[in-house]
């Protein structure tokens, strides 16, 4: 038992000097907080914002001008076609039969006038040496005029047949895009029934919807712009080319179409546009709404100055729907905090980290 002893206290002594070192020195301090910042951009200031859809200014519905069922469709949406391309194709057999017989009767009323004529002929060499009444004349030669106004009837019967058997080809006078599909093949359709939605694509517009105690701002705006959802770098100027008279009985809003000036190829039918109503030529700065906050004492943020947070009360001009327009407090170009604001001080350390733009992250 006691050669056990020294070799017991060795243990102990050791213990304690390993517990002794770790309380010997202080914990080292915390590093800087990473914070999400985004830069202060100059905007236009504008009145209004609005979505919508980039349309074409000429839409127009394809249809056939005789009904039957449909054989074949040969293009598809999306599709671009040519003028005088074939779209789509009735079923053949019964115009091609309505048009031989159309044939047929200007046949029969070739005949008839053939007969008239001689018949006419033969009786008016009787009148002359007096074998015949003038009114049996008379009669040959109403006859002969009726065959002749059936034969002029079936002349035009004959080529409203021939018209109807070529509208048995759907095609467009014009270069365009089509836009939807209405009907298919196999169905039946009556003239005039749409088959196939075509725009043309050489003028664009964007189609809006005003509310009613917008409509002064739109007439009056001096200037439109436009940007689009899939590329926030194409600015468009445009124009208001036409304002509907009346409500939408649904959303009692007003049907607006903006006209595009001089769009790019990358601009597509389809695509969704915001338009921006400018009034002034004032510019103001754009943040998002996330970082405006307010402790009591009106709208303020924070922003990182030399590697610390600093607080800028601010001027609120306008909340929009890709942010808030800032009059007074910020300058261009400020890194300002858009997440966590709130939980910060004046005079803290942080390291800020640009935010992935909206582009990106779409």
């Amino acid at each position: 038992m006691p050669k056990t002893m020294p070799r017991l206290l060795a243990l102990l002594l050791g213990a304690s000097a390993l517990l002794a070192g770790c309380h010997a020195g202080d914990p080292p301090p915390p590093g800087p907080r990473i914070v999400l910042v985004q830069e202060a951009s100059s905007t236009p200031a504008s009145s209004g914002i609005y979505n919508g859809e980039i349309r074409a200014r000429h839409e127009v519905d394809l249809a056939f001008r005789v009904g039957g069922r449909i054989a074949a469709r040969l293009v598809d949406a999306g599709a671009e076609i040519k003028a005088g391309q074939a779209l789509a194709r009735l079923d053949p057999t019964d115009l091609q039969l309505a048009a031989a017989a159309t044939l047929a009767q200007l046949a029969a009323a070739e005949s008839d006038l053939t007969t008239a004529r001689a018949d006419r002929e033969r009786y008016a060499g009787l009148l002359a040496r007096k074998f015949v009444s003038q009114a049996a004349f008379d009669a040959k030669e109403n006859a002969f005029n009726s065959a002749q106004a059936r034969l002029e009837q079936a002349r035009a019967q004959s080529q409203i047949s021939g018209n109807q058997a070529n509208y048995g080809t759907l095609s467009s006078e014009f270069p365009a895009i089509v836009t939807a599909v209405l009907a298919d093949a196999g169905q039946v359709v009556s003239p005039g029934q749409a088959v196939l939605r075509i725009a043309r694509p050489e003028e664009k517009e964007v189609a809006i919807a005003i509310p009613e105690n917008r409509m002064v701002e739109l007439k009056t705006a001096k200037q439109l712009q436009v940007t689009l959802w899939a590329d926030q770098n194409i600015r468009l100027i445009g124009q208001l080319r036409e304002l509907s008279p009346a409500a939408d009985p649904a959303t009692r809003t007003y049907a607006a179409r903006i006209r595009l000036i001089n769009p790019p190829p990358e601009v597509r039918l389809g695509m969704t546009a915001r338009v921006m109503l400018d009034n002034n030529t004032a510019t103001s700065l754009l943040i998002p709404l996330s970082a405006v906050l307010d402790l009591g004492q009106g709208p303020l943020v924070r922003v990182v100055h030399n590697g610390k947070v600093a607080t800028r009360p601010v001027k609120v001009s306008q909340f929009r729907e890709d942010g808030v327009a800032i009059n007074e407090g910020l300058q261009v170009g400020e890194l300002v905090i858009i997440s966590g604001a709130g939980k910060l001080v004046d005079g803290q350390d942080v390291q800020p980290k640009p935010a992935t733009p909206p582009v990106r992250q779409r």
